[in-house]
């Protein structure tokens, strides 16, 4: 006799992106209505630093939906997925075929793997032959997953409204930083957005509500507006002047791209598509998903001032930046000979503290952002400034939040490759390099009440142009690295830090970080 199927409620639910700006958001809710969540991403260690990842009902699992040993790996047991990642970033040059492959193999996977029914958020396509790239790959990746066998229902949504989600910083970036647009005529096309947690509403009630499997519907807030009105929305929503508005004919999407590039930190890679897709009116055409999954929806007016003021609290859960592979290079990790991969160049310095670790670690997690490097500020911007003209993230980014650091999270034109605290930060540059780098933070006992801070950079230069650059930037370390050590003393309140000095990181620890230069 066969044994009885599990409910629903036993099952697990998986997540595919969830360490993205929806799915980082959707875990600790489905977790706090009492479903079984299986958190899949490409890094465990990034996961297990969300601070759900610990509940009970939560399992993590690593993954990739391009891997399909990993992703049936991930799917085995589960009833529901939600499928939320997205391949538009700028390590991915054709974002399309890497969509098309990866929903291909997301609905081959659900099928082996005997599952109930998959859940897509999309985008909200409009009745237009001549829709964006990005709008157009959208519709692609739910078409693929409504053909396979497992019943895929399809969320389609505008603009997202809610703190740290992409439309919503450009949105802020250009209205705060922009007193007058010149815009592209897309300004006045309408848009129907939706608040964040009315899509986590929408999502989770996917799961309760049987009617909606395998069918296509439209989700948007209660209001209609041009993108010129939710300017002065936010205007006046964030205590800004009336934003004066002149749209004209001449500037296309590819020209719009280019300037969201140079007035928000948000990426040409990711700037240019949302871009063309503002051509675009997406407005809901079918409504019957509130009646299906009934909720209160939110005003535009109301998500952003919610947004808002999630940033003033530093409440931001989840941001567009922290989506995408953490890729750690290969030579940050020991084991291998010295000469292995290249020739690698270190540099050490470090500063005496007569303070507890765990004090001078508060101080040390939030540098960057708003708090910049402690010192030589506007070496730290020139150098952002140099790194956005030649396309790199610069300094705008900023940080998720000013108290609180993730694995994973973007900090200025670093990433966070792993934190240990109170001991260690190691950083991976994103900025435009001729070769690989990172900025590794420690914080050694010393005594009772005292430290040593150690600050460690290290760089793999690719051909002539990075050994020149390395030789180039060497003499300014001292400056630039020792003032960060002694401005880190200063903010942890050291009145009058001692003297900073050189050192061997390969002496000072044979494997801790990759090897000096041989």
């Amino acid at each position: 006799m066969n044994a009885a199927r599990p409910s629903r409620r036993e099952m697990p639910v998986l997540i595919l992106g969830a360490t993205g700006y929806v799915g980082g958001r959707l875990a600790p809710r489905l977790l706090a209505a009492g479903w079984r969540v299986r958190a899949m991403g490409r890094s465990l260690e990034k996961l297990s630093c969300r601070p759900w990842a610990s509940h009970p009902n939560c399992e993590l699992v690593q993954g990739d939906v391009m891997d399909v040993v990993s992703l049936a790996r991930a799917l085995r047991g589960c009833w529901a997925a939600f499928y939320l990642v997205h391949s538009m970033n700028r390590a991915t040059r054709d974002f399309a075929a890497a969509d098309r492959k990866a929903s291909r193999h997301m609905a081959l996977a659900a099928e082996a793997a005997g599952l109930e029914r998959i859940v897509y958020l999309g985008g909200l396509v409009p009745d237009d032959p001549n829709i964006s790239h990005h709008l157009r790959s959208r519709a692609e990746v739910g078409r693929i997953l409504q053909s396979g066998a497992v019943p895929c229902t399809w969320l389609r949504a505008a603009m997202i409204l809610g703190a740290g989600s992409a439309s919503f910083e450009l949105l802020r970036y250009l209205a705060e930083r922009l007193p007058v647009m010149i815009t592209p005529r897309w300004v006045r096309s309408l848009c129907q957005p939706i608040a964040i947690g009315d899509v986590l509403g929408y999502l989770e009630g996917c799961l309760d509500q049987d009617q909606v499997s395998g069918q296509t519907l439209d989700i948007g807030g209660p209001d209609i507006h041009t993108y010129e009105e939710l300017f002065q929305i936010f205007a006046q929503e964030a205590g800004l002047r009336p934003r004066i508005i002149i749209p004209v004919p001449v500037l296309s999407p590819r020209l719009s791209s280019y300037w969201i590039r140079l007035v928000t930190p948000v990426p040409a890679s990711l700037g240019r598509p949302l871009a063309e897709g503002l051509r675009n009116t997406v407005v809901c055409k079918d409504n019957r998903i509130r009646d299906l999954i009934p909720q209160e929806l939110t005003p535009d007016r109301t998500a952003i001032r919610l947004a808002l003021q999630r940033m003033a609290q530093e409440r931001v859960e989840t941001c567009w930046m922290d989506a995408g592979r953490l890729n750690p290079p290969e030579w940050v990790s020991c084991g291998d000979a010295p000469f292995a991969g290249g020739t690698i160049f270190r540099d050490g310095y470090q500063i005496e503290l007569p303070l507890p670790r765990e004090r001078v670690w508060e101080s040390l997690a939030g540098v960057g952002g708003s708090r910049g490097w402690f010192y030589g500020s506007w070496l730290w911007r020139l150098r952002g400034l140099m790194d956005e003209a030649v396309g790199g993230p610069g300094l705008r980014r900023g940080r998720r939040s000013q108290g609180e650091l993730r694995v994973g999270d973007a900090l200025d034109f670093w990433r966070v490759l792993e934190l240990e605290p109170p001991q260690r930060l190691l950083l991976l540059a994103e900025m435009k390099l001729p070769g690989q780098a990172t900025l590794e933070l420690r914080l050694v006992p010393s005594g009772a009440d005292a430290c040593q801070a150690q600050l460690i950079v290290s760089f793999l230069p690719q051909g002539l142009g990075g050994l020149a650059y390395w030789y180039s930037v060497w003499p300014l370390h001292q400056k630039v690295f020792g003032g960060l050590l002694g401005g880190l003393a200063r903010q942890a309140g050291v009145a009058e830090p001692g003297p900073v000095s050189r050192f061997d990181p390969v002496q000072a620890q044979a494997c801790a970080t990759p090897p000096t230069a041989h």
